[in-house]
């Protein structure tokens, strides 16, 4: 059955772009924030999908996720039609409705048929009643051996310019972030060169000391990769990745909000040190996610699942099982930090990152109508995206 094309969404609190609207509607038209405003000003349109609520429900701009891997059994690298559906249909549910379908250090053809399988998916217009793959985070092959965390160190690789403009094009122009380690040789041309070329060079798997981070954020790095995992830990003599990045104003730096990747007591103090307007959260998850205990692939390795923790047969942490409603949560209780502070993190300041706020991103009128409504409890009880309704908790 066809749903109409305009939704409207009453007696709801809205955080919009700059307000938070208690009492208030959104009107949807053509998968558009078309009117959002006081309850005396809601129109009625009998061919209207009228959705009601109460002031205790909140609707926030739809989570994204600019650092997973994979949901649901599915993953990037299968490099299939079938796995990016899966993970674009499975993501709704916990809020998210746009994301970077990530990839991980593998072998050139590996990472090949990733990129042309994600942009060949995007040409083939995917159902809007999906999350939205919003582009692709190119996490690795040009990182550190010695961080290379549970990326395969067979396939780790210097920067390499031209083989990374061969992959862009590849892809579509889709690559919109990348990972990687700038003491690596040509490291500062490559952080150099991505600037130059529109995409967001981000430090991670990476060794670098904190005045070589400096060098790089001059020459335009501008995001830190699941900050304190997978980089040179903080020393009050050589303050190294993790240093730099909450001393560096100009990063913002991703955050795996799990309370097993940063201890709770380290993400309040980062968060005291960087601010809302500084943090992204991501969930960095895998394939595992959403499904039983077991064992997965991540890049061609087994993994561990076991109590909500993914582990390589050494011990090393690998992906998360994190979903965007619970690292919400998670922020807020390790934090205190207020709702609309959420908004900034999982939704403002990953879409002003990859240059998609003009259309995502915040609440507000000719915006993509990508939007989660929460309980007092920020359960994720509605998810719209892109105007058509895609999760509605039973």
């Amino acid at each position: 059955m066809n749903r109409p094309n305009t939704i409207i969404i009453k007696n709801i609190t809205i955080y919009a772009e700059k307000e938070i609207m208690k009492d208030s509607f959104i009107q949807i038209k053509n998968d558009k924030i078309s009117k959002v405003g006081p309850m005396n000003e809601c129109p009625s349109i009998e061919s209207a999908e009228i959705l009601t609520f109460s002031s205790d429900f909140c609707l926030l701009p739809g989570f994204i996720d600019l650092h997973i891997h994979g949901v649901n059994g599915a993953d990037t690298m299968d490099h299939s039609f079938e796995a990016l559906s899966k993970m674009a249909q499975a993501l709704p549910k916990e809020g998210t409705t746009s994301f970077l379908a990530t990839t991980i250090t593998q072998s050139n053809e590996q990472i090949e048929a990733a990129l042309s399988n994600v942009s060949a998916y995007q040409v083939a217009l995917p159902s809007e009643e999906e999350a939205e793959i919003v582009g692709i985070h190119l996490e690795g092959p040009f990182i550190s051996p010695e961080r290379a965390g549970a990326q395969p160190l067979s396939h780790i690789k210097d920067p390499d310019l031209a083989l990374f403009d061969q992959w862009q094009e590849l892809s579509g122009n889709q690559i919109k972030l990348v990972t990687m380690a700038p003491e690596r040789e040509h490291g500062l041309a490559f952080v150099k060169h991505l600037t130059n070329t529109g995409v967001i060079a981000s430090i991670g798997h990476s060794d670098a000391t904190y005045a070589l981070v400096k060098d790089a954020v001059a020459l335009g790095l501008r995001h830190v990769t699941h900050l304190y995992n997978g980089m040179r830990g903080f020393h009050h003599r050589e303050p190294g990745v993790a240093g730099a990045a909450l001393d560096q104003n100009e990063v913002m730096v991703e955050m795996i909000v799990d309370g097993i990747h940063i201890h709770p007591a380290v993400v309040n103090t980062t968060y005291k040190a960087k601010g809302a307007n500084e943090i992204i959260l991501i969930t960095d998850a895998m394939r595992a996610k959403g499904l039983a205990d077991g064992t997965y692939d991540l890049g061609g390795q087994q993994v561990e699942v076991s109590n909500q923790k993914a582990l390589l047969p050494d011990g090393t942490l690998a992906g998360s099982m994190l979903t965007m409603d619970q690292a919400i949560k998670n922020m807020k209780n390790y934090t205190g930090c207020s709702l609309e502070d959420i908004t900034i993190m999982a939704s403002k300041n990953p879409a002003i990152q990859i240059g998609v706020f003009d259309r995502k991103g915040s609440i507000a009128v000719g915006k993509d109508a990508d939007l989660t409504i929460v309980d007092q409890d920020l359960n994720v009880v509605l998810t719209v995206c892109r105007g058509k309704i895609s999760y509605q908790k039973k």
